[in-house]
């Protein structure tokens, strides 16, 4: 069974950055999409980004294109976020999620494709 925990949220000002972290267990990398979803207060979950096909494959939100990267270190079975610039409109709860996939496809950033869930992280931006 596949189990995830993030770590790394805080609370940072405006134009900031702050690393994510996710600890995987029960799964094999590759054949698994891993991705971040946020969630605002009153706000329905949206996806962040999304990295697969053995970390070579990624994709992102248009709000977080060029300011976070998500990246995967496969011997630690760890996944991460790094945020950078960050902005108020950033502040949310982070979740790590993953989802079973075949080679060299992954799901949309849409949280009912995905089916496993960390306990989220909060993150808050102060401007």
């Amino acid at each position: 069974q596949v189990q995830l925990m993030e770590s790394g949220g805080g609370s940072v000002q405006a134009g900031g950055s702050l690393r994510l972290s996710c600890a995987a267990s029960g799964y094999t990398s590759s054949a698994y999409c891993m991705g971040w979803f946020r969630q605002a207060p009153g706000k329905e979950r949206e996806g962040v980004a999304v990295i697969y096909n053995g970390g070579e494959s990624t994709y992102y939100a248009d709000s977080v294109k060029g300011r976070f990267t998500i990246s995967q270190d496969s011997a630690k079975n760890t996944l991460y976020l790094q945020m950078t610039s960050l902005k108020a409109e950033d502040t949310a709860m982070y979740y790590c999620a993953a989802v079973k996939a075949p080679v060299g496809y992954c799901y949309p950033l849409v949280p009912v494709f995905w089916g496993v869930w960390g306990q989220g992280t909060q993150v808050t931006v102060s401007s």
